[in-house]
């Protein structure tokens, strides 16, 4: 599916997060061993098994702590919800060891915050993760796209509403990391998108 993990860690103390590890779980604890990194936490922009498939097992493998916002927590536990990863041929993750609201910042390394901004829409409890200048927005925003609101749970008025307050407001050198390699590029920048992005030229400018 495409699904881009990410590495972040500080490169002093050498201790890190992975955002949505989903699959080649093998590589991934190979690229930590290899870069040295201790890992903290694991994040989830979302709760959907495309991107959590692979928490259980880097949480064994490393004793990183399961972050994720509280609400795609308890949604994703739901039976249904379950069964339904399932179906797609997915392990259900387990539930998170720490739940996080809007604004809330985890801390790792020396003093790095990676702050949840809670941008609902592709699910209720979606988020981007935004570290410095840099915003890991999931399947809130890709490059060129958004993410699909047609899931149980979504909503595309509330995905657009998102963009608009959550997005747009920060700097336009923002560099914005999607969750799936969809684009003609693996990343962008909020300037950038607010120029080519059809659903925000088209959607939420236009209206201005």
């Amino acid at each position: 599916m495409e699904v881009f993990c990410y590495l972040v860690f500080d490169e002093q103390s050498r201790e890190g997060i992975l955002i949505d590890p989903a699959g080649n779980e093998d590589e991934l604890l190979k690229l930590l061993q290899s870069e040295g990194v201790r890992l903290r936490y694991v994040l989830n922009t979302h709760g959907h098994a495309d991107h959590t498939c692979g928490n259980n097992t880097i949480r064994k493998a490393t004793g990183a702590l399961v972050v994720m916002h509280a609400l795609d927590d308890d949604f994703f536990q739901e039976d249904a919800n379950r069964q339904w990863a399932k179906t797609m041929g997915f392990n259900p993750a387990p539930p998170a060891d720490v739940r996080v609201n809007d604004g809330d910042e985890i801390q790792f390394g020396n003093n790095i915050g990676a702050r949840f901004v809670h941008t609902p829409g592709h699910t209720p409890g979606a988020c981007c993760i935004l570290i410095g200048g840099n915003l890991f927005t999931g399947d809130t925003l890709f490059v060129g796209a958004v993410g699909r609101t047609d899931l149980p749970g979504g909503s595309f008025e509330q995905l657009i509403e998102s963009i608009r307050t959550k997005i747009l407001p920060l700097p336009r050198e923002t560099i914005i990391w999607p969750g799936h390699d969809y684009g003609d590029s693996a990343q962008s920048t909020i300037g950038r998108e607010m120029s080519t992005n059809p659903y925000i030229t088209d959607f939420l400018l236009e209206e201005e």
